[in-house]
């Protein structure tokens, strides 16, 4: 970014430009909350030029028109790739205004022109059915945030700065979001910014002073205390004050005064890291110093502290002051729709045609409905528009990854379920690689819990970033770094989220049970996927990854609070063209999910793996198979007979799960020969549904000829076991379907006295087989008892010696 700090702050033509845009954003805004006919006021208003119903959010909208137009006098100058990132989302009527003037929208749909046709077509279609949403939804061009769900802007941001050196993404943050968890742990963010080589974010807090009904906190804060704050985060605030909204360009000034030292402030730490500079020197833009001493006493660089914006201005600025009586402009009455009667209320209507003749539109477009040049210069060239950037179209610059072969890295397998191995160990050293053959497109995301999940090989290839303070007992913590582990899920998903819809890639690990934290953020990148996919000047963007481990099976240390399977069940309610879950049985199972799932487009992967020693059973060929079939017979756990069906089937998912079932037809081979039992083992768990209801679904045809059509199926299942009678629901052999599963039975205690207390353990599936195979508990009813000795000897021996016994612990098949 060139150095253009001794240059004028803002001369009158400059100021004059920026209000011209922010007057045309604001009337085009308006005009999509109201109208739906004579866009230019051609003819006085009437009732039917309006809408019967009427939806959008005026009070945040002009603030984020005036930042907006601000930014691109910013952008012009310096030439500076910009992201913008609206919190408040929900003033969508902003920045599809925004993309209409810079002629974005109109190249992408171009049945909304750039004229005054087009224009009717804009304010027509906005929150109206078959039109679009009221946020800024994936459909608004320049959005990777819709931010109708508040509290992941700043998040966002950063994610789609890390490892893009020339950007600098501005994200405005409503004074209400500021009060959601997630933005306030936000704030950290920058401690995992390397400002060498990833750019920067412009944090503007907007203070308009009001949520939905009430007061927000940081706008009534004391502003010494609210300063305090922001520097104890880290950041260099820069306060800009509306105190006259009718001085608007008291206000165009001060703003551009703040918005230019910010990027100065930037420049300055970007080059300090960049030139060799002043690494070891303390001298930070706003008076601040970095300080911290290791507990050797060596002096260490503290985290840079990053400029940002503090803007105060009236919710609702440039709209209604009053509406019948009352006070609008500057309260929450201004939060929506400020005339709300406009149909019906002749008054309503006239303040309307005042509020958007206040605009003078006639200064602004011309008799075509063209936005004139002496405004539209405002706009930046092609991709420099922030409704244009490919940073907002991060498909448009993904690479794909380079992926080690996994085969590299997988297990010699001589004999099935003989030798144990942790999956999560043997994957490891493969996101190593995975890591050093992609040093700028990928990174590795977790919340304290890297090592903890036997991934620790990956600090061979990095290390983990940091900017404060580093001791020097401190481990595998550096400056720059490719895995990021911060102790809060939300920052791990919003950064992720940022990171992969500005076009790169990445996975997600975590414990199993607390990934449910994220439920709501999940719920909102499936739901933009969703709405991503079926746009087609959207590119396909690298999938979100989760790899959950330490899950419900193998939380014996820490207990109830970490067993937890249900993100499946919840993640399953999303659309199927989105959603696949992945429970690979072992270690090269996993290295195949993981190279698939690390090579695929638009999608949320959720695989579930242990990283205790597990058995083995399927050569690096024979998984790849496996995985790409989704399900399979193991014919070498099984005891039918070729060409005769099965006498039962016993079916597993998991690879705990997949461990009590091999054993259970271990256990009825050896107590009832002659029983034909067919072992089924899924890994792909949308087969499951009918092929009409998910992309993965198998056939009724297919279905029937694994599980078959009216034999008894007892199903061992990782989760919830209501999940699998819900995806198989359309089988013909439903109701010979029995699953067992976790049933919120936990505590710490042993493996095997886990599975137990739940029902998944040999012995139980074992006697399940013998209840519902016609005529085999009167044969085999000593067979039955003897099970259930054998699982009453277990659990006593958990009691009296703490631990499951050898026979159990150590079995092999």
């Amino acid at each position: 970014m060139p150095d253009n700090t001794d240059s004028p702050i803002l001369d009158s033509a400059a100021l004059d430009l920026v209000d011209r845009w922010w007057r045309a954003a604001n009337y085009v805004s308006v005009g999509q909350i109201y109208l739906r006919s004579n866009p230019l006021l051609r003819v006085p208003l009437s009732a039917e030029h309006t809408k019967s119903r009427l939806l959008g959010h005026w009070g945040t909208t002009p603030g984020l028109n005036f930042v907006y137009a601000h930014l691109n006098r910013a952008i012009r100058r310096d030439n500076q790739q910009m992201l913008f990132v609206a919190g408040p989302g929900h003033g969508g009527p902003a920045l599809v205004a925004n993309a209409w003037l810079e002629g974005t929208y109109s190249e992408i749909y171009g049945h909304v022109g750039d004229d005054e046709t087009g224009l009717a077509e804009l304010f027509r279609q906005f929150s109206y059915p078959g039109g679009i949403p009221s946020h800024a939804a994936p459909e608004t061009p320049g959005s990777i945030s819709e931010g109708g769900e508040l509290g992941y802007s700043l998040a966002h941001a950063y994610g789609s700065v890390f490892d893009n050196p020339e950007l600098i993404t501005a994200v405005v943050i409503g004074d209400g979001e500021a009060e959601t968890g997630p933005l306030a742990a936000s704030w950290h963010s920058h401690n995992f910014l390397d400002p060498a080589a990833d750019g920067a974010v412009l944090p503007i807090l907007h203070l308009n002073g009001y949520k939905i009904a009430n007061p927000t906190i940081l706008a009534r804060m004391p502003e010494a205390q609210l300063e305090q704050l922001l520097r104890g985060y880290g950041h260099v605030p820069h306060f800009v004050s509306v105190a006259d909204p009718a001085d608007t360009a008291a206000a165009h000034r001060d703003f551009a005064a703040a918005l230019d030292a910010c990027l100065a402030e930037i420049r300055t730490i970007q080059q300090q890291h960049r030139n060799g500079g002043t690494e070891q020197d303390g001298a930070q833009p706003g008076g601040a110093e970095l300080d911290g001493v290791a507990q050797d006493g060596t002096p260490q660089d503290g985290a840079p502290q990053w400029p940002m914006i503090v803007l105060r201005s009236p919710k609702g600025w440039t709209g209604p002051q009053k509406v019948d009586g009352k006070q609008v402009e500057g309260t929450w009455r201004s939060h929506q729709v400020p005339l709300d009667e406009v149909r019906t209320n002749p008054e309503h209507l006239s303040q309307l045609q005042q509020w958007l003749e206040s605009y003078r539109p006639e200064e602004l477009f011309d008799g075509r409905g063209r936005l004139l040049p002496e405004t539209a210069r405002n706009a930046p060239a092609g991709p420099l528009r922030m409704s244009a950037t490919p940073h907002a179209n991060g498909g448009l610059l993904l690479r794909p990854l380079t992926l080690p072969d996994y085969r590299r890295h997988a297990v010699d397998v001589a004999e099935p379920g003989v030798e144990r191995i942790s999956p999560m160990m043997t994957l490891g050293p493969w996101m190593r690689d995975v890591i050093a053959l992609n040093p700028e497109t990928f990174r590795l995301f977790g919340p304290d819990e890297t090592a903890s999940n036997r991934l620790q090989d990956v600090y061979e290839a990095t290390d983990k970033v940091w900017q404060y303070r580093i001791d020097a007992l401190d481990e595998h913590i550096a400056r720059a770094g490719r895995v990021m582990e911060v102790l809060s899920e939300h920052l791990c998903q919003g950064w992720l989220e940022g990171y992969l819809l500005t076009g790169r890639h990445g996975v997600f690990n975590c414990y199993e049970a607390f990934i449910h934290i994220v439920d709501s953020m999940f719920n909102q990148h499936a739901k933009w996927l969703k709405v991503h996919r079926q746009l087609p000047w959207r590119q396909p963007v690298a999938s979100l990854n989760y790899l959950l481990s330490s899950h419900v099976w193998q939380q014996d240390h820490n207990g109830f609070s970490h067993q937890d399977p249900g993100f499946i069940d919840h993640a399953v309610n999303k659309k199927a063209e989105i959603i696949r879950v992945y429970l690979p049985p072992d270690a090269n199972t996993l290295l195949a999910v993981m190279e698939h799932c690390l090579d695929s487009r638009d999608y949320v992967n959720i695989v579930v793996s242990g990283k205790q020693p597990s058995p083995t059973w399927l050569g690096p060929d024979e998984a790849s198979h496996h995985c790409r079939r989704g399900l399979g017979i193991w014919e070498f756990a099984g005891s039918e007979v070729s060409g005769e069906e099965p006498d039962v089937v016993l079916a597993c998912a998991g690879d705990v799960p997949t461990v009590e079932t091999v054993a259970a037809a271990e256990l009825l081979k050896q107590g009832a020969p002659g029983l034909k039992v067919r072992v089924v083992n899924v890994v792909d768990l949308m087969r499951l549904q009918d092929s009409s209801e998910h992309p993965h679904g198998l056939t009724s045809r297919d279905y029937d000829g694994i599980f078959t059509a009216d034999k008894p199926v007892i199903f061992a299942y990782h989760g919830y076991p209501a999940l699998i009678h819900r995806l198989t629901y359309r089988r013909t052999n439903r109701e010979g379907l029995h699953v067992r599963g976790y049933k919120e039975e936990g505590t710490t205690t042993t493996p095997f006295d886990m599975a137990m207390l739940n029902g998944i353990d040999r012995f139980q599936l074992a006697i399940d087989a013998i209840d519902r195979v016609p005529g085999l508990s009167e044969k085999h009813s000593l067979l039955r008892q003897s099970l259930q000795d054998s699982r009453m000897r277990a659990r006593d021996h958990t009691r009296e010696h703490g631990e499951d016994p050898a026979e159990i612990r150590d079995w092999s098949l």
